[in-house]
Parts: structure tokens; C-alpha cells; sequence
């Protein structure tokens, strides 16, 4: 029944990416791509190299093209900097193994560090003859409670 559940929502979450693949918005790739000017997405940027990579994305969504083939036109133009994600491969591949890397190592250490804790600490004595009173405190403690009384 799960392995069932996870098909369906795989199938189910699958259909929205291959249309916004095949049927791209600017908004979307204007989160996705870099102005070479000011290093920025274009969506943040107002340069007038934005403004023509804008245009050049309106007139190819026009043409009918994917995102991957935008995508694709503007690195043979731009170089894959372009691109505000670095690529999965070679050099650009550390990028995205790093972070998960340093959150598990993190993890780990965190792990150990949590049972190290726990097993250094002694167990707390019973309250019955753990502790042993001068005889003259507690001759003195005797005395305090019987004045309470």
C-alpha cells in the first residue's frame, strides 16, 4: 500500500515539472539565471544586460522553446555562469555535496558528542546514607527542627 502512495505522488508531482520544462514563464527562469553585470539574479537585477537577457527568454518562450533549451542557449552565449545554480558535475559538484556533507559530519559529531555526555555522567546516589553529617550539624539541624515544632 505505501510503495503504491509514493508512486502516486511521484506521478502526481511529476506532471507540474514537465510542464513548467516544456512550457516555461520568465518569472520562473528569472530566478534561475544570473546578470553577468551585477552577479545577480534577473530578477533582481535592472541592468540593461538583464534587460536584454529578458527579452531574449520572452522571445524564446515565444518560439516555443523548453527551459532546457533556453537554459542551453544562454551558457553557449554567456558561459555557465550564467546560471544561478552551479552545475552537477566536475568542480561545481562540490557545491552541492559540501553542504550535505558538513550537516551529516555535523550530525555525527553532534551523535557522539550527546552519548560521550551521557555516559560520562556518575549515577545520582540514593538519598538513604549517601550522605554522612558532621555529628555537630546534625546535632545543631536536630535542634532547628524541634524550635520549628
Amino acid at each position: 500500500m505505501r510503495a503504491l502512495l509514493v508512486v502516486a505522488a511521484a506521478i502526481a508531482l511529476a506532471a507540474p515539472a514537465l510542464g513548467s520544462e516544456r512550457n516555461p514563464t520568465l518569472n520562473e527562469l528569472e530566478g534561475e539565471v544570473m546578470c553577468p553585470i551585477c552577479h545577480t539574479t534577473l530578477s533582481e537585477s535592472s541592468s540593461p544586460a538583464a534587460q536584454r537577457i529578458k527579452a531574449f527568454i520572452v522571445r524564446r518562450i515565444g518560439a516555443g522553446d523548453t527551459k532546457s533549451e533556453i537554459k542551453r542557449k544562454l551558457v553557449a552565449d554567456f558561459g555557465p555562469a550564467i546560471l544561478a545554480e552551479p552545475p552537477k558535475k566536475g568542480f561545481g559538484l562540490l557545491a552541492w555535496l559540501l553542504p550535505i556533507g558538513g550537516i551529516l559530519i555535523g550530525g555525527v559529531a553532534l551523535g557522539f558528542a550527546a552519548w560521550r555526555w551521557s555516559r560520562a555522567r556518575e549515577p545520582a546516589p540514593a538519598l538513604a546514607g549517601a550522605f554522612v553529617l558532621d555529628p555537630e550539624l546534625e546535632r545543631r539541624l536536630d535542634d532547628e527542627l524541634r524550635r520549628l515544632d
